[in-house]
């Protein structure tokens, strides 16, 4: 029960409890909406660079388990609660599923949290005044001192998080035992799909493959030629943290790959699609981020409840004729998602993967599948 401070770098200090490891935590602080998933949040590689205030009141009552992991690290820099609930230990936890609790979970990781905050009046400030720098520390308790530092961190803008984020192996994805009734039994009918890593998702391989796509994942800075020499029957641009004009080399093989692959970018992937096209990326106010996000597809209407997890978006102005907007944030209608009339791309600025989220926005899974399948000419393969 150390006492600990989060400093924004506006001067605004919040009071509160360390938890997780004891050490400082230093980054971009977001806060992030609905009320279970924060395992799967704090270790998506897209939180890279962030802490992360949970604006559900009540936070860790089912613990965590290794199931849950959507990479093998924790990646945000930081976490914020109100209220986080304690348990001693590891098992026995009082969930049928959990292995061991949240603060466990980020001591074991290095990570540094704080709880007993007031997270509305941070999420307020946050809306009203956008994303800060902030510090949460137990260690130095000094309010001028932390102010000071937290006024000396590096933003957002122009830093290659991604660079960090990605695994850095070539390897395919395994055949997850849970999705066994929803995948092709047949492994010479999965389509074969590089993925370049940004920081990407387990569970966005594991979707991949419930809809007969065998996942070959390459490290982000892979060149055009080098894919190609797989062969693979298609390209997805994986999620990632962080702005994505520093990342170059990405929108350079993905300008080569143009046409010659069908293509899904999935979050910081379609902003590199975007990108790689001609378009323009800028900073939101206080990004997205969180499970509930509602979303309408432009060519029917239909609303999705979306999980989300970014802080750039793509500037629909600046898109090219040939490009389509085909889905938009009913929050603050910014653009997400879109298609190409001339060749085989498409992408979303949200997560289809769902996890964590509702299971309503499969359908770009489909579409890339059906695209490949058109794009082979064997459409009569076509997803159902």
């Amino acid at each position: 029960m150390k006492p600990a401070l989060l400093m924004l770098d506006d001067g605004t200090c919040f009071e509160g409890l360390a938890c997780g490891a004891e050490r400082e935590a230093a980054g971009e602080v977001v806060f992030t909406t609905g009320m279970c998933g924060y395992q799967e949040i704090l270790t998506d590689p897209s939180s890279r660079g962030q802490i992360l205030a949970f604006t559900a009141a009540h936070l860790g009552n089912y613990g965590t388990n290794a199931a849950d992991d959507q990479s093998p690290a924790v990646h945000a820099e930081g976490a914020v609660f109100h209220d986080l609930f304690t348990c001693a230990g590891h098992i026995p936890f009082p969930h049928w599923r959990g292995e061991a609790s949240l603060s466990h979970k980020l001591l074991e990781a290095g990570v540094t949290g704080i709880h007993g905050v007031d997270v509305r009046a941070l999420t307020l400030r946050l809306r009203e005044h956008g994303t800060r720098r902030g510090l949460i520390s137990a260690l130095d308790l000094d309010r001028p001192s932390l102010l000071r530092r937290a006024g000396e961190l590096p933003l957002v803008q122009g830093r290659d998080l991604a660079a960090k984020a990605w695994d850095g192996r070539v390897y395919a994805f395994p055949d997850p035992p849970d999705l066994a009734d929803l995948t092709d039994k047949d492994p010479g009918s999965l389509l074969k799909v590089a993925v370049l890593d940004f920081g990407l998702k387990r569970a966005l391989l594991a979707q991949m493959r419930a809809y007969g796509m065998e996942a070959v994942v390459f490290p982000g800075n892979t060149q055009a030629k080098d894919l190609l020499a797989q062969k693979p029957d298609g390209l997805l641009l994986s999620n990632g943290p962080g702005d994505p004009e520093p990342c170059g080399y990405a929108v350079r093989a993905i300008r080569d790959l143009l046409g010659r692959l069908p293509i899904l970018g999935v979050c910081l992937g379609h902003l590199l699609l975007g990108l790689a096209q001609g378009g323009k990326t800028y900073k939101l106010p206080f990004g997205h981020h969180g499970q509930n996000h509602p979303v309408r597809e432009g060519l029917n209407g239909r609303v999705r409840i979306t999980s989300q997890n970014h802080g750039f978006s793509l500037d629909p102005d600046s898109l090219s004729a040939d490009l389509n907007p085909t889905h938009w944030n009913l929050n603050d209608n910014t653009l997400e998602g879109m298609a190409s009339s001339g060749i085989p791309a498409l992408s979303v600025q949200y997560h289809p993967e769902t996890v964590p989220g509702d299971r309503d926005a499969h359908s770009p899974f489909a579409r890339f599948r059906d695209m490949i399948l058109d794009f082979r000419g064997d459409a009569g393969r076509k997803h159902a």
